[in-house]
């Protein structure tokens, strides 16, 4: 599809960042449904003003053979499910939590929502910032963030669709969460530099994000007989463009958990990412793991 993408994302950016903070907010407090229909009506109308054609990405409406969207839907329910109750939870201990969520799920919106056409396939390929907010919020936290933006770019910008967002949630929030999460963690405990675990946790993320998007589409399409050569072709067609770009989203996590170890370390001492200050003999100097 054709367009002019960064129109309508420009005028997204601010309506983004409170609409999703303000909805998880209502919802996890209880706030009654008037103010949080008030705040998306708001948000509905602000889009409209600014409404332009928009590049298709993720998975997009009626690819997915029924049964296996509804499969998807199906293994990504539990993680949602959990990963409210981990917001709340968390959101008790933390106040400061749910505002980082908000801003955190407006980065992966806008980061997301950057499309790179990928010539060989006819689609777009494009970064997904999900490794990253996995090591800052948590990889379930993180599931609810890529839940709700991609919800919205799937009903303002048609980018996915509601049919397939069970699989985009596997595929970008899940897998793409929890991988970089886990790499992260593994690297820290062999004694990486936390910046270069934040390199390959941002690189593995992306790619793992595009393998299993590769994957469901080749069980949809090509179903169990057809799934090899399948599978293989769609991984194919996003290498040009994915296989860069996972460097550089690498590249993107590096430098932002750079710039946070060096300006706020109290927030990562605040989310457990690192210990207490070296003074007291224990957990890592912020300045040796730059």
């Amino acid at each position: 599809m054709g367009g002019k993408p960064w129109s309508i994302t420009a005028g997204l950016f601010c309506v983004v960042g409170e609409f999703l903070f303000s909805a998880a907010a209502h919802i996890l407090k209880g706030v009654k449904v008037k103010r949080l229909a008030a705040v998306l009506t708001l948000s509905v109308a602000m889009l409209g003003m600014g409404a332009a054609p928009a590049y298709a990405m993720h998975i997009a409406e009626g690819i997915l053979p029924l049964p296996w969207a509804g499969a998807w839907y199906l293994v990504a329910l539990p993680f949602v499910v959990y990963g409210v109750r981990e917001m709340r939870r968390k959101s008790l201990d933390m106040p400061a939590y749910l505002p980082l969520i908000g801003m955190v799920s407006a980065a992966v919106f806008i980061i997301s929502a950057m499309p790179i056409p990928v010539p060989t396939a006819g689609t777009c390929s494009h970064p997904a910032g999900t490794g990253l907010a996995a090591i800052i919020i948590g990889p379930f936290a993180t599931v609810i963030a890529t839940s709700v933006a991609l919800l919205i770019q799937a009903l303002f910008l048609a980018h996915g669709g509601i049919t397939t967002w069970g699989a985009d949630i596997m595929s970008m929030g899940i897998v793409g969460a929890f991988s970089g999460f886990f790499v992260f963690k593994l690297l820290v405990r062999l004694k990486a530099p936390l910046t270069v675990a934040a390199f390959f946790a941002g690189v593995l993320s992306d790619w793992a994000t595009y393998t299993t998007t590769a994957l469901e589409l080749a069980l949809g399409l090509g179903g169990v007989q057809g799934f090899p050569g399948m599978f293989k072709a769609i991984l194919i067609a996003f290498i040009p463009t994915q296989l860069p770009i996972g460097i550089l989203e690498g590249f993107a996590a590096a430098g932002f958990f750079a710039f946070m170890l060096s300006r706020r370390p109290d927030i990562l001492v605040k989310l457990g990412i690192i210990d207490q200050a070296p003074q007291t003999g224990k957990g890592i100097s912020y300045e040796q793991a730059v």
